[in-house]
């Protein structure tokens, strides 16, 4: 869970992405809110509320309720996989896929870890950490937005994985081998989850640094332009003295949202 939202990977329509191509604004502008991503986005989260009762149902110890739980838990972790292969495929980017699917994954995640813990299955702390990363996480993409894309990384996806593996083996009964096997499942989510999420504030801040250094440049340009009409590209930072600053280039790539 995630990077950019998986339903913003795309753009308009049912023309596939060409392999390493770029999205533009009359492809963004041209998605319909009612395209396939969007739609298992919002299957995602209509399950939450679901999962919930499912897990909680007759004081949350049952195995059969909550093995139902985790086929909803299951569900929703396929939709997930589902919206962002297709909007990578295709192009279907729109805003309402841009902030809903971030809040989907991290409402079905957050729901299972502060139930499994109200049960006492879980202990307390795995689940801030866990939450305390995801929300500064997404916090930080919107920090950074204006500058740049921060890209899912291999590490966040495989996060995403453990997380979803540990909490689904959490969600059913288990007893024996399987119990201690969930646990040491669930530590490599946690380590994972911290690892990753140190790796996204060091991508923020340097994404950040270059957004601001390119503003600087284009408001030294556009100073240097009004001034004298004639100067060429680069004219204000020779002019201060220094070697021509060459602009920073923002990510417009798009990729899935870490989970």
């Amino acid at each position: 869970m995630t990077g950019v939202p998986a339903s913003a990977a795309g753009g308009s329509g049912a023309t596939p992405v060409p392999r390493g191509g770029k999205l533009g604004t009359a492809a963004v502008n041209q998605a319909s809110l009612w395209n396939i991503a969007n739609i298992l986005t919002m299957v995602r989260l209509l399950l939450v509320p679901g999962f919930v009762m499912l897990l909680l149902h007759d004081g949350g110890y049952d195995p059969v309720w909550r093995s139902f739980a985790w086929a909803a838990f299951a569900v929703a972790m396929i939709t997930d996989l589902f919206d962002g292969h297709l909007a990578r495929a295709y192009n279907l980017v729109t805003d309402f896929g841009k902030i809903a699917d971030p809040i989907a994954d991290k409402a079905i995640m957050g729901a299972a870890l502060i139930c499994l813990s109200s049960l006492g299955d879980l202990p307390w702390w795995i689940t801030g950490v866990i939450l305390f990363r995801e929300l500064g996480i997404t916090l930080m993409r919107f920090w950074v937005i204006r500058h740049a894309v921060i890209p899912a990384s291999r590490g966040g996806k495989v996060k995403t994985l453990a997380q979803g593996a540990a909490i689904g083996m959490y969600v059913l009964v288990l007893t024996g081998p399987l119990a201690t096997m969930r646990f040491w499942v669930m530590m490599a989510a946690v380590v994972l989850t911290v690892v990753t999420g140190l790796d996204y504030v060091r991508q923020a801040v340097v994404l950040r640094r270059q957004g601001l250094a390119a503003e600087r440049y284009a408001a030294m340009e556009a100073v240097t332009a009004a001034a004298d009409p004639g100067a060429g590209p680069g004219a204000a930072s020779t002019e201060a003295g220094g070697e021509p600053v060459q602009p920073v280039s923002r990510s417009r790539g798009a990729a899935e949202a870490e989970r």
